[in-house]
């Protein structure tokens, strides 16, 4: 039965506990605890479904395999054994038990206490005592670290304050650059044509003056010049539309050059700030807002620091108040425990043994659990030196003070 309870709450798989000729066992655990019993937490921190009864299930195949359910969900042999653990004390000789581990002692005495409310409300108040000194220890490095960088920020601040480099401003801007310089290079092609539509060397005088000697000479000779007359008109107004279409390009390509450097230069100094602070363009801005930020803090620093000190030294005495409440509880149950324990020595033939709840409180030694370490001690006999309880009893002895 044991072997069997055993293997329900986690123990070493063992194939030769299948009955012989049968390829697997089972064994099945139901066990029914209080709505408020740790090992329901323990279940829902590992997302086990947890309706009412705790059920651990062990399926054993004869070749060592082993399956592990709870609540009939596949589940793992360490999660079994923790629960296991959390439900079942099995004492023998040779077992690991919870009582003669010291680590244990002083849950035993809150469980027998019964005060594990005041448990958790100390272990809340030491996690919210330690959140608000790692926060104050935080704040302590960052205003140290922008106190030694103060100067640089601020005259790194005042820079890109004065730059203003605004979101997407590089693009724009280059695409700017690059629309103006493109419209540089088309306008000197256009100039060119310009010049010789018009210029000195444009051939519409000449042609001009060449039609009207041909219109006149084209009366003196019917039909002998006409087509030339004609070819020539539509010349001069082909070229006049040209004329105008050279103009009108230059029109649309016309550029203001002091436009394109401040353009240039614009871009450039954002360029040149994004390589000093080794961030992109678009990123100038938030840096900005983030070095504001962390000269704030700093000037700010001694304020805020002094907040937070105030706020950790409230959280620590809310801890130290609810410890010294939970110690208080703790050397109670200790004093019952201790006249619960040693009513049922005479009958386990241990009238002259004494079971001792050995217990350290100390102020400054906060921890998670409290101020206490808590110890079981044993005294065999009378005259001697009580010690621990595993060092200080037999087998036999322990077995019995286990029984108590």
């Amino acid at each position: 039965l044991l072997d069997a309870l055993s293997l329900a709450l986690g123990a070493r798989g063992d194939a030769s506990l299948v009955r012989h000729g049968a390829a697997q066992g089972q064994v099945i655990a139901v066990f029914d605890v209080p709505r408020n019993h740790p090992v329901r937490a323990l279940l829902a921190e590992n997302a086990i479904e947890d309706d009412g009864d705790i059920i651990l299930r062990r399926l054993q195949t004869v070749d060592g395999r082993t399956r592990v359910f709870v609540n009939d969900q596949p589940s793992s042999v360490t999660l079994m054994r923790d629960v296991g653990r959390a439900l079942v004390e099995i004492h023998g000789q040779h077992d690991e038990r919870a009582l003669v581990d010291p680590g244990a002692h002083r849950d035993v005495l809150d469980a027998f206490g019964g005060h594990l409310g005041a448990v958790r409300s100390t272990a809340e108040a030491w996690r919210h005592w330690r959140a608000c000194e790692q926060e104050l220890s935080r704040h302590r490095a960052k205003v140290a670290a922008a106190a030694r960088e103060a100067d640089y920020l601020r005259a790194a601040v005042t820079e890109l304050t004065k730059l203003d480099p605004q979101p997407g401003e590089e693009t724009e801007l280059a695409d700017l650059r690059a629309h103006m310089m493109r419209a540089e290079k088309i306008a000197s092609e256009i100039h060119d044509a310009q010049d010789v539509l018009s210029g000195p060397s444009s051939p519409l005088p000449q042609l001009a003056s060449l039609l009207r000697r041909l219109q006149r000479k084209a009366g003196e000779a019917p039909g002998l010049l006409d087509e030339v007359v004609k070819s020539l008109d539509e010349a001069m107004l082909s070229l006049d539309a040209a004329q105008s279409g050279v103009e009108a390009a230059l029109r649309a390509t016309e550029y203001d050059p002091q436009r394109l450097e401040k353009a240039e230069e614009r871009l450039f100094s954002l360029r040149a700030a994004s390589r000093k602070h080794s961030v992109a363009v678009d990123d100038l801005a938030q840096l900005r807002d983030t070095m504001v930020a962390d000269l704030a803090d700093l000037d700010a620093g001694e304020e805020r620091l002094h907040g937070l000190e105030k706020q950790a030294a409230a959280a620590r005495e809310a801890y130290d108040i609810a410890a010294a409440q939970l110690s208080s509880l703790r050397h109670a149950a200790a004093v019952g425990l201790t006249k619960a324990v040693m009513a049922e020595l005479p009958a386990l033939k241990l009238e002259r043994a004494a079971f001792i709840v050995e217990m350290k409180s100390e102020a400054e030694s906060r921890m998670e659990e409290g101020i206490d370490q808590i110890e079981f001690w044993v005294r065999t006999n009378p005259g001697t030196r009580p010690g621990q309880m595993m060092k200080g009893a037999s087998g036999c002895e322990l077995s019995r003070f286990l029984l108590a």
